[in-house]
Order: structure tokens, then sequence, then C-alpha cells
């Protein structure tokens, strides 16, 4: 089996073992005053470094609201936002996010877009590097039922970051390095995906995934 089929089972086999309450979407807008500081209103955050939320799986919104409370994923504002969560208000949360439209993103015009474009949708065989829309979409809306999340229109600063904080995972390894990672993708797919990619090739796929809708 390839590694683009595999990725698909994979996905089919999350859909059918995943299971997930569904949260309250007017409960959660209710309680979303304090998200919006850095997200801004209705999830699409103004700051390139906090992403914006709106439209995002929900379950993909739980995981990580989730993960951020038992420090799986840290962060330390995420950590003290998540504290007093319970699981009732992060899946309420996670409804109303859910739920929103996301304002359209805009690639830089010096971008290198033909770069970004083929390695979200084709990978490199050659360096094992799968494309990303194998789990994202071609489009970029990700397979909420799957967990998978939509990447369309995300900033460009706080994309870069998790795809080099995915990598970092990788680094730390080679090298013996204690930098802060990123270790809550699921199965370690983001983790294999980026411990190949250059700086350059991850601006590229950050500006691509950008300019996405």
């Amino acid at each position: 089996m390839n590694k683009l089929a595999l990725i698909f089972a994979t996905a089919l086999a999350l859909v059918s073992t995943y299971t997930f309450a569904a949260g309250d979407a007017a409960k959660g807008k209710a309680k979303s005053a304090t998200c919006t500081a850095c997200h801004g209103a209705n999830g699409n955050s103004m700051v390139p470094n906090f992403p914006k939320l709106a439209g995002q799986g929900e379950k993909y919104l739980f995981k990580q609201l989730k993960d951020f409370k038992s420090n799986q994923r840290q962060d330390g504002l995420m950590a003290g936002i998540v504290a007093v969560l319970t699981p009732e208000d992060m899946a309420d949360l996670s409804a109303h996010f859910s739920k929103q439209v996301i304002t359209q993103g805009v690639a830089s015009k010096t971008a290198n877009i033909a770069l970004g474009e083929k390695l979200y949708r084709g990978g490199d065989k050659s360096r094992g590097i799968a494309a990303c829309m194998a789990c994202h979409g071609p489009q970029g809306a990700g397979i909420p039922s799957a967990g998978f999340p939509a990447l369309a229109s995300q900033h460009v600063a706080y994309t870069t970051k998790q795809l080099k904080d995915f990598r970092q995972v990788s680094i730390n390894a080679q090298t013996d390095a204690k930098a802060p990672a990123r270790t809550n993708d699921d199965r370690n797919m983001m983790i294999a995906f980026t411990k190949g990619l250059t700086n350059a090739e991850i601006d590229a796929l950050a500006q691509y995934i950008a300019g996405l809708h």
C-alpha cells in the first residue's frame, strides 16, 4: 500500500473509531468572550501569530483544547485559558467556532506559490514527503469527520510556526537538542511529513495555504 492510500485508510479508521460529543454552539458563543482578545470576533484573528478558528473542524478544535489542558500541546498562554474550562465548555466553544465563516487569506505577491502548490498537491516521492491534500483536501478544507484540520486561509506566520514546531521533533532527535516542539499530531504523521522540509519549502507551503479558498 503506498503512503497516500495508507493516509486515506487511516482517515477512514479514525472516522469509525473516534467518538465525539458535539457541543452547543449557542452556549459556546456566550462563553467565547475571552477567546476574542487573541482570536478575533467570530474566530477571525487579526494577529498573524494567533490562528483563525472560524470554520475549523469541531473535532479538531476540541482535541486541541484538550491537549492544551493536558499539556500534550504546550503553550503558556493557552494553558492559562483552558485551565478553567470543563469538557462541556470546550465542546461548546468548538461547536461555536466551527460554525463561523473564515475570512479569506492572501498569499504574498513574492511567495514561491509554484513550489507550495507542488508540495501541497503532489508531495515529493523521492524524499518520502506525502501530499498535504491527502489529509487536508484539495482546497484545504480538511476532513472534519476524521479530525484533520482545515488549512485554507490560515495566517502564514501561524502555519509556518506549526510546521517548524513539528519539524523540531526530528531536529531534537538528531541533535540531542531540547528546543520546544509540537508532538500532538495523530500517529506522528505531521512529524514524519515535516522532517525533510526546508525553511524555503515551509514558507512556500504556508503562503500557498494562505491563498487557498
